[in-house]
């Protein structure tokens, strides 16, 4: 599945109720989301069950969020990284490099 169509995917199970939630408590809750994973990744820096369901989440968080700003998160993404780093232009990344 392509992340758009996931994003579709997700519209379709949760736009209804996230649309009656709104933007910002639907925020509320990709941010709960990404303090689960935090508590996930203190508990163990090895890939385990758990760490890939909060993964997961935050990312259908994510999508429900974009779907109430009709943005397309595969596009946007696509557009600000698809050629590399959005700074330095490179691939990898050196705006760090010394």
């Amino acid at each position: 599945m392509e992340i758009s169509e996931f994003q579709k995917h997700i519209k379709e199970i949760y736009f209804a109720n996230d649309s009656k939630r709104g933007k910002e408590k639907t925020f509320i809750w990709l941010v709960e989301e990404i303090g689960e994973l935090a508590e996930e990744i203190r508990k163990s820096d090895k890939k385990n069950k758990a760490m890939e369901a909060e993964f997961a989440d935050v990312f259908a968080w994510l999508c429900s969020e974009a779907n109430l700003y009709g943005i397309e998160v595969e596009k946007c993404v696509i557009d600000k990284y698809g050629n590399g780093c959005p700074k330095c232009g490179k691939n990898p990344c050196e705006c760090n490099i010394k």
